[in-house]
């Protein structure tokens, strides 16, 4: 057995798969095609879709090197050999093609010819009931029985859930010999020190139905998992997986920055290893697209930058500094991960910008936790409240793991059901209140049953306004103060429901249509439409006013839609897509949609991103939008499964419910959407799309707000507009304006220069009066009075000539602020003030006068105070402290 680099592993592996036959699959991202799935746990997870049946694939064999992340564990890390939150799997798949045989066999040739294990170190464990992989692993393999041990479904029994594919598993063990073994000893599947498991070859040959009978599938398929790290670690000989290639040099890094030395000092230790493994996740589900955030994977991604910034402290990190060991994992990994490489500006920038974010109120959480212990251990209690840990969460962003770590360092605990239950408070609470503000019908709850009853009674209303904005139609329903009705007359309020509608009920952002209903056989009827909702799914609402005349129940109609203002809805409908594809290819692919609103005035367009977008980022984007609109791409929409869509690489969003069948929205080959608005049928006839604003809405979210069409040229006309104002005004020409001003500007500065001259001469002859009024007490020349200054620094300039005037004495000056406050002043000569007479001990006596405090040096200090009536009494005192 040789030793090897974590390159030649995986190498070596990959390439011996490829020799069987497989295809050579490159690591999918950390964020699943599956919006459901919150991170890439497992090597399998990009081929679920294939398991499970749910997309035809020719894909037969396949092998892969698969990035993970898994947070389960996370307070295991650095303290055991083992436990990571970034983790690479090494596997093996079938899918529908060889089964135990061969997985076994070529696992066993792996390990035994191509990595060099001695056959005699090699141990297996089987499921308990599968004498099958018992007799291969002893009769074609030629394992002795001793080395192959039984162990029950816990242990050797793999499921996707209650339900489902399942299937026995087979794990490959690697004996490191007695001195490895635990205090508590135990063979395989209990010693894992000595016997470390590495290799889990999985079956999956049954269906778990309801009833929890096994029937066994169709196509057996193979899922393979080998522990990347842990093999490095055997070859390399390392005591854990923090000594191999992968970890090493980013521990020896941080340790050389921080002054330290690996393996002196324990707790440090931990710090070392935490941070190690963090910063590879934080790079990782950057360069990914994932930005920190209080929700999904951008939580994970903040709880764990927050949890290496506080070990940080362990080891003497008191300012940012992990952004300044990521370039360490990019060089390791670039090899293998380009991607890395790719997004090394945006990795530092985001990894930079949380650190500064964190540190503002970590120092003051610590502070208050540190309390909080304090509290625990007066009132001899080992946990700490959930709503306590909750305030940490709330007020100064601590995870709730970061507050574990640091309890558990003292021996205390927390009381997480409490905590979970805050949480849960807060939710509703958000929930509430916006449900209180979405002016929606859809969260009407207590009509549900009403829109039920009329679903039921009455049938589904059909949507045709993809193709028509104009259309015949039965009215199927009326209600009127949320009761049911059979007619309406002019000046009623209602809402009507019709068999089928052009009119668009508000959805996925977009505002819902407006427009009329007349009917098809008089003309003394016109209804309006002021909104479109769909209160309950199968069902679209239309808010009506009657104009004029009567409309009932089973009555035919005509049912119009505005269609200039659906023009304008859609122009800015697209142009969203167009603005999405653009942010990422500007901003980098990690940017998705986080929310929008598109109506017939503008469109607002909400995505994260770790910073402000700067001026040249904002014209870019606006430049290749626009340049979009002139290439007059197609629109074209399709209806496909969801799974066919996600093939095409149709944008998903995360935590949205999407159908069996789905809208998929395609501009030209430049944009691919789910979407189930309406749109445009070019992009040419969006005319010109203009940005109004860019603004942050939250940690990691941003906010454009944009217009097209006729709006953007009426914004462009009111800019142009004010530019011909302001040039009238200073009789310039518009592309001047900027030099007029520069010119009035320093035009104001030399002014101001100029008044101070003046007024520096002018104060000169001003002292010689105020000297006049100086008092002499027990030899020492006073003057405490009131004079005209503009700010704290005008007052000290008063002082200073004074005090060069008076040679030896003292002098308070006191001044009226124009925000009505006071400012005072206190100078003592260095003779005075060696004699033991203090500026800061005469300001600490006078200041409460006027309703404030301050202090400084003998020979000078400084106070402010509110009560301006107060000023020459406060003034007045001083002859009596002196």
């Amino acid at each position: 057995m040789n030793y090897m680099t974590s390159n030649e592993i995986r190498e070596k592996y990959l390439k011996f798969f490829e020799s069987k036959g497989h295809k050579i699959i490159p690591s999918a991202s950390l964020v699943p095609s599956d919006p459901s799935i919150l991170l890439t746990i497992a090597g399998m997870v990009p081929f679920m879709p294939i398991f499970l049946g749910q997309v035809k694939s020719s894909l037969t064999r396949a092998t892969t090197c698969q990035k993970c992340v898994r947070i389960i564990d996370i307070e295991n890390v650095g303290k055991t050999a083992r436990h990571h939150t970034f983790f690479e799997m090494l596997g093996n798949f079938s899918f529908g093609d060889y089964f135990k045989e061969d997985a076994i066999k070529w696992a066993w040739e792996f390990f035994t010819k191509v990595i060099g294990f001695s056959e005699e170190k090699l141990w297996v464990s089987v499921y308990k009931d599968d004498d099958e992989s018992f007799d291969i692993w002893h009769n074609l393999i030629g394992l002795p029985e001793k080395r192959i041990v039984r162990l029950g479904e816990e242990d050797n029994f793999w499921k996707i859930g209650p339900t489902g594919p399942c299937g026995p598993c087979s794990e490959i063990y690697i004996d490191l010999g007695e001195e490895r073994a635990s205090k508590e000893g135990g063979g395989v599947g209990v010693d894992g020190e000595r016997y470390l498991e590495l290799w889990n070859l999985v079956f999956m040959q049954y269906n778990r139905e309801e009833d929890g009978t096994l029937t066994p599938l169709p196509k057996k398929n193979i899922d393979t998992g080998l522990g990347f790290e842990r093999i490095a670690s055997v070859l390399q000989k390392a005591d854990t997986d923090f000594e191999t290639d992968l970890f090493l040099p980013i521990i020896k890094f941080i340790a050389q920055n921080a002054g330290i030395k690996y393996k002196e000092d324990k707790k440090k230790d931990l710090a070392l290893k935490v941070i190690a493994d963090h910063i590879r996740s934080l790079v990782f589900m950057i360069s990914d697209g994932i930005v920190p955030s209080n929700e999904g994977r951008g939580y994970v991604l903040r709880m764990l930058l927050r949890r290496a910034f506080r070990y940080g402290k362990v080891i003497n990190y008191n300012q940012p500094f992990l952004y300044e060991v990521a370039p360490v994992v990019i060089n390791l990994m670039k090899e293998v991960y380009p991607e890395t490489y790719k997004e090394e500006n945006r990795i530092f920038q985001t990894i930079l910008t949380e650190e500064k974010k964190f540190q503002e109120t970590l120092n003051i959480g610590i502070q208050i936790l540190d309390s909080m212990k304090e509290e625990l251990k007066q009132e001899n209690k080992n946990k700490l409240s959930g709503k306590d840990a909750f305030k940490l969460y709330d007020t100064f962003g601590f995870p709730l793991e970061l507050t574990r770590d640091i309890l558990e360092e003292d021996g205390f605990g927390i009381e997480e059901d409490d905590f979970k239950n805050e949480m849960k408070i807060q939710r509703e609470r958000s929930r509430e209140s916006w449900v209180k503000n979405k002016a929606s019908a859809k969260d009407d709850k207590i009509n549900q049953k009403l829109y039920q009853d009329i679903l039921e009674e009455r049938g589904e209303t059909e949507f045709i306004g993809y193709d028509f904005v104009e259309a015949k139609s039965k009215v199927i329903a009326i209600t009127k103060d949320d009761k049911l009705v059979d007619k309406v007359t002019a000046g009623d309020k209602c809402k009507i429901y019709l068999e089928k509608t052009p009119f668009y009920a508000e959805k996925g952002g977009q505002i819902g249509d407006k427009g009329v209903i007349a009917s098809t056989s008089k003309n003394n009827l016109l209804v309006e439409i002021l909104n479109t909702q769909a209160p309950i799914e199968g069902l679209i609402a239309h808010f009506a006013e009657i104009s004029k005349g009567e409309i009932k129940v089973g009555e035919e109609v005509l049912a119009r839609v505005d269609l200039l203002r659906r023009k304008a809805i859609a122009r800015n409908h697209t142009a969203t897509h167009l603005l999405h594809r653009v942010l990422r290819d500007v901003l980098g692919e990690h940017v998705k949609q986080s929310g929008s609103a598109v109506n017939n005035h503008h469109l607002r367009f909400d995505f994260n991103h770790f910073a402000p977008l700067t001026n040249d980022e904002l014209e870019k984007i606006e430049n290749l939008v626009n340049e979009k609109i002139l290439d007059e791409l197609e629109v074209e929409t399709k209806i496909s499964t969801f799974d066919k869509a996600k093939e095409m690489g149709a944008i998903a969003l995360f935590g949205e419910k999407y159908d069996e069948q789905v809208r998929v929205v395609k501009i030209g080959e430049f944009s691919l959407e789910l979407c189930g608005g309406t749109h445009l049928n070019s992009t040419s006839n969006i005319g010109l799309f203009k940005i109004l604003n860019e603004e942050g809405i939250g940690s990691g979210l941003r906010r454009i707000e944009a217009v097209t069409g006729d709006r953007a040229l009426k914004y462009i006309k009111e800019k142009e507009n004010i530019i011909k104002e302001v040039s009238d005004k200073l009789q310039t020409i518009p592309s001047e304006i900027p030099l007029k001003i520069n010119q009035i500007i320093d035009d104001a500065n030399n002014m101001k220069k100029k008044i101070k001259i003046i007024r520096n001469k002018l104060a000169h002859y001003e002292v010689d009066k105020l000297l006049s009024k100086k008092k002499e007490i027990k030899g020492v020349n006073i003057i405490s009075l009131k004079v005209e200054a503009e700010d704290n620094n005008d007052l000290r300039n008063w002082g200073d000539l004074i005090k060069d005037k008076i040679k030896s004495g003292i002098v308070v000056l006191g001044t009226e602020l124009d925000n009505g406050k006071v400012a005072l002043l206190a100078m003592v000569t260095d003779d005075l003030a060696q004699k033991g007479y203090s500026a800061g001990n005469i300001i600490k006596a006078i200041a409460p006068i006027v309703g404030g405090k301050g202090g400084g040096k003998k020979t000078m200090a400084q106070a402010g105070g509110s009560k301006a009536d107060k000023l020459n009494q406060a003034l007045e005192k001083v002859y009596e402290i002196i």
